[in-house]
């Protein structure tokens, strides 16, 4: 199978992140991954996790976030950029305290069902972070 990949950019809002969680899925189910499978569900959790953080701790006033999908035939790659690339998320799940009042469950989901995951600079060049994970 060929490479194939799905970009959207979505407003830096909880309503932009449930949208990027319900076209994760409708993406997947286009690309033959089924609605309902262990795949879709962690590829949807992590979107979810990942977009929400984008809202919350990346979120710049009239800038969009973005996520990209990426998927090979053997895993998916999921990316969500976002505005502000000051704010990085700690370099191992491990070093965020899930009990915290703070949060920080996310990214130990995220370290949970993900093969990997990191972050870096935005791929377009443009100001902010990608954080990604691969499943």
């Amino acid at each position: 199978m060929a490479p194939v990949e799905f970009r959207q950019l979505l407003s830096a809002t909880p309503r932009g992140a449930r949208l990027a969680r319900r076209l994760a899925g409708v993406q997947l189910a286009a690309w033959g991954i089924p609605y309902g499978c262990a795949l879709a569900e962690d590829v949807e959790l992590v979107v979810g996790e990942l977009a929400a953080n984008a809202v919350l701790h990346g979120r710049v006033p009239g800038r969009d976030f973005e996520m990209r999908l990426g998927y090979d035939g053997l895993r998916v790659r999921v990316e969500v950029s976002d505005a502000r690339g000051d704010r990085e998320p700690p370099e191992a799940a491990a070093a965020v305290d899930p009990w915290s009042a703070e949060g920080g469950r996310g990214l130990v989901l995220v370290a949970a069902v993900a093969r990997e995951w990191g972050v870096g600079p935005r791929e377009s060049g443009g100001p902010g972070k990608t954080v990604w994970a691969c499943l």
